[in-house]
């Protein structure tokens, strides 16, 4: 597929050193493997989200500024931190390639140009879905899809009040919200967060979008306090964890999993 190839183009970033694979690696959870850096070598800000499932959320990043793939993928492009490229210099370096541009010609019947470089990308992004989790069986009648512990957790998420912003196809991000309602949540800006989606969460530490919470056990413990102003025990904590676990989808015919670090690195941002 012409946008898997271009997802993992080096070409599409200035230097010829990152492509959006760099940062959102599909052989795992479709984030990143280590700490996302800069083209220059700088952490980046924000935590960086899975594309997993991203064409089903309302708006995309942690602002919710982007409202369409095409657009996040132009965005990526011109964004010094990320790509520090354009579309334009992309389809300059596509040009030289005779493979690509035949690949180009044989999909949209014209050499590289801009629309279609957003457009092939955006396209194998809406391809990067992830269904058939454990919690998906259940909702289609396999009783036995998840254990009696996980369903608890279930319960306790919805009558805990998470689900008032966790709801939805993609259990999450459809809505804005803003983190540390009661207190606070991570690092303050930006304040107002689009909800991230729960699909596959338990194989995306670190959490929020500051990366400051290291496993899923200590992201549920600080949104009941931070959000629901209420201290979460260890079993409430145990069995909300649990139902999360059973949100893990297949990309092709395989359950997402979680990446391994580097040794010696850190997937905590600072």
């Amino acid at each position: 597929m012409l946008g898997e190839k271009l997802f993992s183009d080096k070409r599409l970033s200035h230097n010829n050193t990152h492509s959006c694979s760099s940062c959102h690696d599909i052989g795992t959870n479709g984030a990143s493997a280590n700490v996302s850096d800069t083209p220059d070598g700088q952490p980046l800000v924000l935590n960086t989200p899975t594309v997993f499932n991203a064409s089903l959320n309302f708006r995309l990043n942690w602002e919710g500024n982007i409202r369409s793939l095409e657009q996040g993928a132009e965005h990526s492009l011109h964004n010094p931190a990320i790509m520090a490229s354009s579309p334009n210099e992309v389809v300059d370096k596509m040009r030289t390639d005779p493979e690509m541009v035949k690949q180009f010609r044989d999909a949209y019947g014209k050499e590289p140009d801009a629309a279609s470089v957003l457009d092939a990308i955006a396209s194998y992004e809406r391809s990067l879905v992830t269904p058939n989790s454990r919690f998906d069986r259940w909702l289609t009648g396999e009783a036995d899809a998840i254990t009696p512990a996980e369903l608890s957790g279930y319960h306790m998420f919805k009558s805990l009040g998470c689900v008032a912003c966790h709801q939805g196809v993609n259990v999450g991000g459809n809505m804005f919200q803003r983190h540390g309602v009661f207190h606070p949540l991570g690092s303050p800006a930006p304040e107002l967060l689009r909800v991230p989606s729960l699909r596959n969460v338990a194989t995306t530490p670190p959490y929020f979008h500051d990366g400051s919470a290291p496993t899923l056990a200590e992201a549920v413990k600080a949104m009941g306090i931070a959000q629901l102003d209420r201290v979460l025990t260890d079993q409430q904590i145990a069995v909300i964890v649990a139902f999360l676990n059973t949100l893990t989808g297949n990309y092709r015919d395989r359950a997402v999993r979680p990446f391994a670090a580097t040794p010696g690195t850190s997937i905590v941002r600072p």
